[in-house]
């Protein structure tokens, strides 16, 4: 049995063993590792922290973005409506336009018309005249073709002249 109870000596030099091993440790080795430990702890605050600041963030950029895509929505739609009213008022000047152009060919081909007319009846005059003229000549040569009828006619067309002077 003397594997399972220790001699006194043996256990004394294990206790000054052990408590040497803990001094050196307490004294060098508990330091460097609550150091550590320490510095581990303060990184996973930092990162824990930063996660939250990130998250903060996100969320805050979230937000813009839906801020700012509802005010290009809003933007987007006064841009609609506003080009769909330069359209209709597009539109509607082109008509205004189209009407006064369309206006403006009817009153020049009036005009034109007119002129039209007005030369036609200036030429329809003319021949008349010229042919009432060859008509009156024929006549006379017929009704005038000897010396006494011709000196009836000069007689009778001075009287008239002198009754007309009276």
């Amino acid at each position: 049995m003397s594997l399972l109870t220790p001699e006194p000596g043996l256990l004394f030099w294990m206790m000054i063993s052990f408590g040497i091993a803990l001094l050196i440790l307490v004294r060098y080795g508990f330091p460097v590792i609550l150091k550590a430990v320490e510095k581990r702890k303060n990184y996973i605050d930092a990162s824990i922290q930063a996660a939250r600041e990130a998250q903060e963030e996100l969320g805050k950029v979230v937000e813009t973005g839906e801020r700012m895509l509802t005010e290009a929505r809003r933007e987007q739609n006064a841009i609609l409506k506003e080009t769909t009213r330069l359209k209709e008022q597009l539109i509607g000047e082109a008509r205004a336009g189209a009407a006064a152009e369309s206006e403006k060919m009817l009153a020049a081909a009036r005009s034109r018309i007119e002129a039209e007319r007005e030369e036609a009846l200036r030429t329809i005059r003319r021949e008349v005249s010229t042919l009432s003229v060859q008509l009156a000549e024929r006549i006379l040569r017929e009704r005038l073709g000897d010396e006494q009828e011709q000196m009836k006619m000069i007689d009778r067309l001075l009287d008239e002249v002198d009754i007309s002077k009276s």
